[in-house]
């Protein structure tokens, strides 16, 4: 069933969770806390949302930390990001956004040229999500106060905004055939 809005061209971003183990918060509770868990680490951890822009690859937004276990990708993005949309905007998304009228995910693909668009998409998101793990003190355990992680996080994506900036910048996704990737869903 196609969401009822339009269609790619009304996504200018894609938005995804991205996944940083932590030391186990205290109190214990029960041998961990299942407000942290991450299933990714199978330990704790803490989660940020990162919006990257689809034509320039620039990262546009990014919210958090928020305790994996507490908060899915699609809860993070009720919170805020999806508040702030203008009308009738949409963000590319993965299928663990299905059902929010406000993402389109690769279960709403006009075609397969639009699916592989929105799959380019998606993964140029990944590599910018790994780009930030190269970083010593994120890819490795946090170890310090939790409350440290978000300027630390915020400085690193200020770093890596800055590399793409000066020449470094992520791979493109090219637009092939505009009539099929601006083709708009039914209105109704």
């Amino acid at each position: 069933m196609p969401p009822s809005t339009v269609g790619l061209n009304s996504c200018l971003v894609t938005v995804d969770g991205t996944d940083f183990a932590i030391v186990e918060p205290w109190p214990f509770e029960l041998d961990f806390n299942r407000k942290f868990y991450s299933h990714k680490f199978k330990r704790s951890g803490l989660r940020y949302e990162i919006a990257i822009a689809v034509y320039t690859g620039n990262i546009v937004w990014f919210h958090g930390p928020f305790p994996c276990g507490a908060f899915n990708d699609l809860k993070i993005f009720s919170l805020k990001l999806q508040t702030m949309l203008p009308y009738r905007e949409k963000v590319i998304a993965d299928r663990g956004y299905r059902g929010n009228p406000s993402c389109v995910t690769p279960d709403d693909s006009l075609n397969e040229e639009h699916k592989k668009f929105m799959a380019k998409a998606r993964a140029r998101h990944e590599t910018i999500n790994r780009r930030l793990k190269q970083w010593g003190c994120l890819k490795q355990l946090w170890r310090h106060d939790r409350k440290k992680h978000h300027s630390v996080f915020k400085v690193i994506v200020t770093l890596v905004q800055l590399e793409f900036e000066h020449g470094h910048r992520p791979f493109q996704v090219d637009v092939v055939n505009d009539n099929v990737l601006f083709t708009t869903f039914d209105l109704e």
